[in-house]
């Protein structure tokens, strides 16, 4: 599909189904709703995000020289903002909702992972009056990288899809993160070495009926031949959430989200998981592969 077919089918899913969500959790109690819909300001994030426009002021710019015959409306920027802001709650349980109606939050099998989020370069961590006393150091060992920042958690079904993204802090260790990656989940979970805990393993294992599959290390014993073909097996599956973390990171530029408060901050990472979600969402009824987001628009324009 072109771009024009892409911002149409988006507008089109937001719609059907944000008026679902709005029907249990109404937005608003009374007055006139705004000329410019919140169905309008949900699709133009989430056709902006995957344009690469993560910046208000470029995407809202970009729609009024080029869409505003599909945008009449569109009101200026300080309106939008504050409007899309306002919005973070009803994008939250959209994209919680479109797990759902996909039949991806059911999935049997669900891996997961964490991704660092620096909020500032690392000699102004000192500095920051924006995110203390939540924002913290951490290490991310798969690039050996300090930071100053959060985790993003994420957990994702076989087919790609985001199913949870909580914002997590930077300093634990991933495997003491795993009561807020796993919350509301039974099933298995293939994840990396950073979740290797044998105690919360077999805890989790006997309790909840979750079984947390990881790779051996070096100096671990071997397992038995059929833990060792399950691992192998999961391995596969431990792929797609890089995948995933890749499209956040050079896509999504989820890694350079920036803002001046906590709220303001989890509100632009949530428009990002929307913004994946929805396009893994598209993908599927089409039978394209779920997470060939490059070839699901014809030529995207792409930000710089």
């Amino acid at each position: 599909m072109d771009r024009d077919d892409f911002i149409i089918q988006v507008y089109c899913q937001v719609c059907d189904h944000s008026s679902q969500v709005l029907a249990r959790h109404p937005l608003r109690q009374r007055g006139f709703g705004p000329s410019f819909t919140d169905e309008e300001v949900m699709t133009l994030e989430i056709c902006g995000e995957y344009f690469g426009f993560d910046q208000e002021e470029a995407l809202s710019a970009y729609f009024a020289d080029h869409y505003r015959h599909f945008f009449p409306n569109l009101p200026s920027r300080t309106t939008f903002v504050r409007q899309a802001a306002n919005l973070w709650q009803v994008k939250r349980l959209l994209q919680q909702r479109l797990t759902e109606v996909s039949g991806q939050a059911a999935d049997a099998i669900q891996a997961i992972d964490t991704l660092p989020l620096p909020v500032c370069t690392y000699t102004r961590s000192s500095r920051d009056r924006c995110f203390k006393p939540e924002a913290d150091y951490g290490h991310g060992a798969a690039k050996k990288l300090d930071y100053y920042g959060f985790k993003l958690g994420l957990r994702i079904s076989r087919a790609g899809m985001i199913i949870q993204a909580p914002l997590l802090p930077a300093r634990p260790h991933d495997s003491q993160l795993l009561p807020d990656l796993i919350a509301g989940f039974v099933g298995l979970v293939p994840a990396d070495k950073g979740f290797i805990d044998a105690w919360r393993q077999t805890e989790l294992a006997r309790k909840r009926a979750i079984q947390l599959v990881t790779p051996r290390r070096k100096n671990m014993p071997e397992p038995p031949p059929a833990t060792q073909q399950l691992i192998r097996w999961c391995r596969r599956w431990r792929k797609r959430i890089e995948t995933v973390a890749s499209h956040l990171t050079e896509r999504f530029q989820i890694a350079r989200t920036r803002a001046h408060d906590l709220w303001h901050y989890e509100h632009r990472l949530m428009r990002k998981v929307l913004a994946h979600t929805m396009c893994v969402f598209i993908n599927l009824p089409l039978g394209r592969p779920p997470l060939d987001l490059d070839g699901l628009v014809s030529q995207p324009l792409v930000a710089h």
